[in-house]
């Protein structure tokens, strides 16, 4: 008797060791992808469709693309099926079901198996003990069983910690509606903007840092909208954002939707000491598009709440000079941030280098070019020019049909200037007024609108109900059995053109609508997997 229950306690404890080394919280079940016209088969997790091609995450956390009929139609109809989900996800047609993925991965297959086998394991032991040596059994039952799911505990904290909420994103942005529109799906969240501030551009930025680019709205729209991954996880060896990586396209992307880019230029300089930039902290790069270099501390101070003012596309947040919950910043470590008393990362901006990142701490991936990717990118309508020395540039005035601009300089002790615009056909039109007046015209691409709530209206759905409607003063809102009030994190309304009007965090018995003029609304009714959209008339 006492050989056997030595041999199952040995087992036991051998078999509990084993599972604990080799659960991990970075096994990832890899799926096997035929490329048909290349002729071989690659592994890899499905991370989007964008643009024909589709991104595949392969076992080194390295990011390859294939053309989407480049693969087996067994593959095509797999990413079909995918894109049909984040359609569903997207216009918020998501059931109670429907469960995160990195949810579900707490529960795998090896869970049950360690599960059934500690039971298993268990009982047997119980069984074929002595009645005087049972007592030993609990000590000896815990310590397996701390053993066996430390590999799972190891993988839920990390979850937990990395996973990030993307109402929580979404009110960032939402101050800064209708510059931003934003959505998501189980990997994503994705901002749409056209890059162009509210603030003024392009004034201060010093007489040797113009490259004689000007303020053109980009589409950030789409397939082409801004990334944010809503699983970030830490890197074990974070890249430095320096004059070496990252010097090419965007880090984070603010909360009025304008790219930030690493401080250094493609020159190794220091763009904010070398005085390229704007009062703002921001200028326009080649393509015409305007961005900031260093952190846009001023938003804090447009926004009520302690929100992050930037997400970087590593997907942590970026915090001004207070942590989120008002105190004072506490010590940042190497990469510029800390992780906060909720136990997630995030970054703070500053009015010293290095501004804002130093490293991303989370992992991203980094193209030839280096550029993170995947990302947005602007389009160019003319060819990029260079540096016009001695110039100063003290104005950039949009015209009356906001269809473009007139930026104003000094040079060489006399006022110029550049008048430029665009048509609904995509023609630019640059005049120089310089001492001799020259004209030139480009053809390039449309320009966009960003999209606003009006697109959403999901009136049909009877889980929720807005009375009086009409109404003049005062409407509630009535949630149809089955939706709790905890369950809504926001309510938004907007008038006709997009902009936010009125913003709640949570439901209550009456809603006063005594400052809103006549007219029609939209009621945006935000839950955490989905959003409703009601019309409200008001008297």
């Amino acid at each position: 008797m006492k050989t056997k229950l030595t041999f199952f306690i040995v087992a036991f404890l051998l078999n509990s060791i084993l599972f604990s080394h080799t659960v991990n919280y970075q096994n990832v079940i890899l799926r096997h992808w035929d490329i048909v016209k290349e002729h071989k088969t690659v592994e890899g997790s499905f991370s989007m469709c964008k643009n024909g091609n589709v991104y595949i995450e392969d076992a080194n956390n390295k990011l390859i693309h294939f053309p989407l009929l480049s693969l087996s139609k067994k593959d095509q109809l797999f990413v079909n099926q995918k894109n049909e989900m984040i359609h569903i996800l997207n216009t918020g047609l998501v059931s109670n079901s429907d469960i995160p993925t990195n949810i579900k991965s707490l529960f795998d297959i090896k869970f049950w198996i360690v599960s059934l086998l500690l039971i298993t394991s268990g009982l047997l032991i119980y069984l074929i003990a002595d009645k005087k040596k049972k007592k030993y059994l609990f000590s000896i039952l815990s310590v397996g069983v701390i053993m066996s799911l430390f590999g799972f505990t190891k993988k839920t904290i990390r979850l937990l910690q990395s996973t990030t909420s993307p109402t929580f994103i979404d009110s960032a942005f939402a101050p800064f509606r209708p510059q931003v529109n934003t959505f998501w799906d189980a990997t994503y969240f994705y901002v749409e903007s056209k890059g162009i501030p509210s603030h003024q551009m392009m004034v201060g930025i010093s007489n040797h840092g113009w490259q004689q680019q000007v303020p053109i709205p980009q589409c950030y729209i789409g397939s082409n909208a801004w990334l944010i991954p809503l699983n970030p996880i830490i890197s074990s060896n974070p890249i430095p954002v320096d004059s070496i990586h990252f010097t090419r396209g965007a880090i984070a992307i603010a909360a009025n939707g304008v790219a930030i880019f690493n401080v250094h230029t493609n020159t190794g300089v220091d763009s904010y000491i070398d005085g390229q930039l704007d009062n703002f902290g921001g200028h326009c790069g080649r393509a015409d598009d305007y961005h900031y270099h260093i952190a846009p501390l001023f938003l804090d101070n447009q926004t009520a709440d302690i929100l992050p003012i930037a997400f970087a596309l590593d997907g942590f947040a970026v915090y001004g000079s207070l942590e989120p919950d008002g105190s004072a910043m506490v010590a940042l470590d190497a990469n510029h941030g800390h992780f906060g008393t909720d136990g997630v990362y995030h970054y703070h901006g500053t009015v010293s280098a290095p501004y804002m990142i130093a490293n991303m701490a989370g992992q991203v991936t980094e193209d030839a070019t280096h550029q993170i990717i995947p990302q947005a990118a602007a389009h160019p309508v003319r060819p990029s020019l260079t540096p016009l020395n001695g110039a100063l540039i003290t104005g950039c005035i949009p015209n009356s049909t906001n269809n473009g601009y007139k930026l104003i300089y000094t040079l060489n002790g006399q006022t110029d200037s550049i008048v430029y615009s665009w048509t609904s056909t995509g023609s630019y039109t640059f005049k120089y007024y310089t001492p001799t007046l020259t004209t030139t015209n480009y053809n390039g691409f449309t320009q966009c609108s960003v999209p606003t709530v009006i697109k959403e209206i999901n009136s049909e759905d009877n889980s929720v109900l807005i009375y009086p409607n009409p109404s003049n003063e005062t409407f509630s809102i009535r949630l149809s059995k089955g939706v709790n009030e905890k369950d809504v994190k926001g309510i938004s309304i907007y008038n006709m053109i997009g902009e936010l009007v009125y913003y709640s965090e949570y439901t209550k018995q009456n809603f006063d609508i005594r400052n809103l003029t006549q007219g029609n609304y939209f009621i945006k009714i935000q839950f955490e997997r989905n959003q409703i959209t009601k019309k409200l008339i008001v008297k």
